[in-house]
């Protein structure tokens, strides 16, 4: 696998796992300021998830890299 297509991967994973992460602790105000939307999170904590998401990521990457690399799956086998 070169650099290019690893790096194709781990973007495909890391987008996919933000949806999974994007939801965790996300909570509503109690009472929310007028004019704005009743379902928006109270503190979004953005880079944290993302923090979160790279780490998770990196770790589904290390597993499909290592299948992989030991010729556990083969990816040019899948018909």
């Amino acid at each position: 696998m070169s650099i290019w297509t690893g790096l194709a991967i781990y973007f495909i994973i890391w987008w996919l796992t933000l949806f999974a992460v994007l939801p965790w602790g996300a909570k509503p105000p109690d009472n929310p300021e007028p004019g704005m939307a009743t379902s928006a999170p109270e503190r979004p904590r953005m880079l944290l998830k993302f923090a979160v998401n790279s780490v998770l990521a990196a770790l589904v990457y290390a597993v499909l890299w290592a299948l992989i690399v030991y010729d556990i799956i083969n990816p040019f086998d899948i018909k």
